[in-house]
């Protein structure tokens, strides 16, 4: 069971690990910076540096079929590493920070959108949201609470994970408040401004919204 240490500080950059599995394209770290895909986030991508100085550059991160272990993908000839061996592992910060404040964007277009929507992949409003500067923070219920509370799941596709006896909720204060197991920025005024670029019809009663966000992300 790997420590997942993005779902306690989602800004951690670095962080030292130590090998517990490694095999030919795949790597298994005591604790994890990086998060695994799922819930239409992609995998976090870094380094793992050793002692000697030497990097193992990390492409892609996802859960093993446990969803308890965190499995590493190394870049493609990469070194096998050793069990017990201490590292540092460094998450690529500007890709991990960018997909934060898309994903916090996505779940203020659930708001301006209030009914079930199929994924995150009309300009004013969600912009006015932004502006608000609210606070973003996370919290766990239980399985029980959940699901005495349906109202609480917004996506039609991508359901919350569940099977521990906790679910992890994140709210935007006065706003917004869903499961997620996701990344997220602190405050809504990182995401910058927000562009709806398209809308799409998916079907009979779905619609795709596209968004981008124009501004650099802010400094630090």
């Amino acid at each position: 069971m790997t420590e997942p240490l993005f779902r306690s500080d989602a800004y951690a950059r670095e962080a030292p690990a130590v090998v517990i599995d490694a095999a030919p394209g795949r790597i298994v770290l005591d604790v994890s910076l990086f998060y695994p895909r799922g819930g239409g986030q992609p995998g976090d991508r870094g380094s793992l540096l050793r002692a000697d100085g030497a990097a193992v550059d990390i492409v892609d991160t996802l859960y093993d079929v446990d969803r308890k272990t965190i499995l590493l993908v190394p870049a493609e000839g990469a070194r096998v590493l050793s069990p017990g061996e201490r590292l540092t592992a460094r998450l690529d910060w500007a890709v991990r920070y960018a997909r934060m404040r898309a994903h916090t964007a996505l779940h203020l277009l659930s708001v301006v959108l209030p009914f079930p929507v199929t994924g995150g992949s009309v300009g004013d409003a969600i912009n006015e949201l932004v502006a608000t500067d609210a606070a973003v923070s996370t919290r766990w219920i239980a399985d029980a609470e959940l699901e005495a509370n349906p109202g609480l799941v917004k996506t039609m596709k991508v359901k919350p994970p569940m099977g521990t006896g906790r679910v992890r909720l994140v709210e935007i204060a006065g706003l917004d408040l869903q499961p997620c197991g996701g990344t997220h920025v602190a405050r809504l005024s990182e995401i910058g401004r927000i562009e709806v670029t398209g809308i799409e019809k998916k079907g009979k009663l779905n619609r795709r919204v596209r968004i981008r966000l124009p501004d650099p992300a802010p400094a630090g």
